[in-house]
């Protein structure tokens, strides 16, 4: 065949392909649904979410609750310890050779060398 035979072949063969329109094939696009199993793994993993935050408030609380009671009772132990303390001072001020002295005279009593002992350790 020669050039010319085969051109002209070649041209029935592209318009034989333009004239058959070419067919795509028919895609049937489904919507994709959640089946009843995923559906409950949903349902269990929201319920278990949900369950753990609701546990995690519930401790927290409870730790804000204990934290708050720790510093009432440190408060009052403060308290104490400055009360202590202060009568610790008291004590030491009242219990001076001085002031023992004046309530003995106040009271009538008197000082006798003779019938005071010294104890040597």
């Amino acid at each position: 065949m020669s050039n010319l035979a085969t051109k002209i072949e070649q041209q029935k063969i592209e318009q034989q392909r333009q004239q058959v329109p070419v067919q795509e094939p028919l895609v049937i696009r489904r919507r994709a649904t959640i089946t009843l199993g995923e559906k409950l793994l949903i349902l269990m993993f929201v319920a278990l979410f949900v369950i753990g935050a609701v546990n995690i408030i519930t401790k927290s609380y409870a730790v804000y609750q204990a934290n708050i009671e720790i510093q009432k009772t440190e408060a009052k132990i403060d308290e104490q310890t400055k009360l202590i303390s202060d009568l610790h001072v008291q004590v030491e001020e009242l219990s001076t050779y001085d002031r023992i002295w004046e309530k003995a005279k106040e009271l009538g009593l008197t000082l006798d060398q003779n019938n005071v002992k010294s104890v040597q350790e």
